[in-house]
């Protein structure tokens, strides 16, 4: 399992409108296209990633939301279809425990650092300035990006809190997203090399 989770400062906790998505829903687009990026290949879904969104704008936070691909249904290729799921689950009253607002999608009430001691992982965390990830391989990461604000000095503290390691997907700073993309595309590639090594000492 691989699993992503980014944290939307400005991002909103209350139902929103789909036709502002960057101004009143709190830069949701942002949120909206990790996802996307996260779950989606050419035709299908990545089915080994969870994508978890930690929400923390106005007007009831923090909450967060997880997305399943292996289970979760309605969901396009369009930011209106990630959004339209995320609205969908903030209009459920967000408990203490994941409660399921659609298919492999679900809502509770928390924070980053309640994430973090229940996913109880070493944290793969993307910063400029880290390793390159060129030549690394992941065994099951939890990978932790911002949104356009990056992290906060605090978050970045619950990081170094817990077993972490900082790394780059290159020099110059990228849109979550993008870094996302780059991710899978790296580690598709240490897969399939795995696999036809393994091919090659069976044949």
């Amino acid at each position: 399992m691989k699993q992503f989770i980014i944290i939307g400062h400005k991002a909103v906790t209350a139902p929103f409108s789909l036709n502002d998505l960057p101004g009143a829903a709190g830069r949701m687009d942002i949120l909206c296209r990790c996802i996307n990026a996260a779950l989606f290949l050419s035709h299908d879904l990545r089915r080994d990633v969870r994508v978890y969104l930690v929400l923390k704008g106005e007007p009831d936070p923090p909450k967060l939301i997880r997305f399943d691909g292996n289970e979760v249904r309605y969901l396009s290729p369009d930011e209106r279809s990630a959004a339209s799921l995320i609205k969908k689950a903030l209009e459920k009253n967000a408990q203490d425990f994941w409660t399921e607002s659609m298919p492999g999608v679900s809502i509770r009430r928390g924070n980053f650092s309640n994430l973090l001691r229940e996913l109880n992982k070493k944290i793969i965390y993307l910063r400029e300035d880290g390793e390159d990830i060129r030549g690394k391989r992941f065994e099951e990461p939890l990978f932790v990006l911002g949104d356009h604000l990056g992290l906060t000095d605090e978050e970045e503290k619950l990081i170094e809190g817990c077993e972490h390691k900082i790394v780059s997907v290159g020099p110059l700073s990228l849109h979550a997203d993008h870094c996302i993309v780059i991710l899978h595309n790296e580690m598709d590639r240490k897969e399939k090399a795995s696999l036809h090594s393994i091919n090659h000492i069976i044949l």
